[in-house]
């Protein structure tokens, strides 16, 4: 396993593709600074009324939202480029316990995109609230350290997004493929969720992978296309679950597939 880490951490730092999408995630870090800034500004020429009804927190979770696509992108392309190039059978005649190096790869992709995602959350929520300074909005009324909590939970879905990347790279050995696939599960899904009837636009919508990271934080849906059904254990353990049960059916796969 350490010798399998090791070579998931170096094709990983290795590929270009992989600064790419962290540069492109910390570009989206900027935007939502750049976004913040203009919300002071049309904050400032609000009338009192109008203020009550202006939030800050949909702004602030917009950067946690992008990086789990970003990072998904890059579980995706951590094990298509393999099956591209032909590098993985390279892969496995080195090290030819195909779980073993699933497994790592899913621990380094894993790691990369828990710490991007915590950078993500925190930084905007840090960020934001240090461009609007002391701009009395309505749900900003909590201190710092009473709103890093849920932000931090929030950053665990990036990872959850990165190994369901990892698992459909397995599972379709195609890029554009697997890359729909996430896209559809990222946003595509839950607008079509979203336009059902009730009540099953709420049971559903509460499953989506994006619904889970407010309701394990504690939080309800708020004005999302989410559904906010699951209590903060039930809403965690299906973060779990949409992290490693995939992976599961990709291990499964790769053992029993040639190469």
């Amino acid at each position: 396993m350490t010798d399998a880490l090791a070579a998931e951490w170096y094709k990983l730092r290795t590929v270009r593709s992989t600064w790419w999408l962290l540069a492109a995630t910390a570009a989206c870090l900027g935007i939502v600074l750049l976004l913040a800034l203009q919300m002071a500004h049309v904050w400032d020429g609000l009338p009192a009324g109008r203020r009550a009804e202006f939030r800050l927190r949909p702004l602030q979770e917009l950067g946690g939202w992008v990086a789990g696509l970003c990072l998904a992108v890059l579980g995706v392309v951590s094990v298509t480029s393999e099956y591209r190039t032909g590098m993985i059978r390279t892969t496995f005649t080195v090290l030819p316990g195909r779980r073993t190096v699933l497994a790592a790869k899913a621990a380094v992709v894993g790691t990369v995109a828990l710490i991007a995602g915590e950078a993500m959350t925190i930084g905007s929520l840090l960020g934001t609230r240090l461009v609007v300074g002391d701009r009395p909005f309505p749900d900003q009324r909590e201190s710092m350290a009473q709103q890093l909590p849920g932000f931090a939970v929030s950053g665990t879905s990036v990872a959850m997004f990165a190994l369901l990347g990892v698992a459909l790279g397995v599972l379709l050995r195609s890029t554009a493929g697997a890359l729909v696939a996430v896209v559809l599960l990222w946003h595509v899904v839950p607008l079509l969720v979203f336009h059902l009837p009730e009540p099953w636009n709420e049971r559903a919508g509460s499953v989506m992978p994006g619904a889970l990271p407010r309701q394990a934080a504690g939080l309800g849906a708020g004005d999302s296309i989410y559904g906010g059904l699951l209590s903060p254990g039930a809403a965690a353990a299906a973060m779990l679950a949409y992290a490693l049960v995939p992976l599961g059916f990709a291990a499964f796969a790769l053992t029993r597939r040639d190469t």
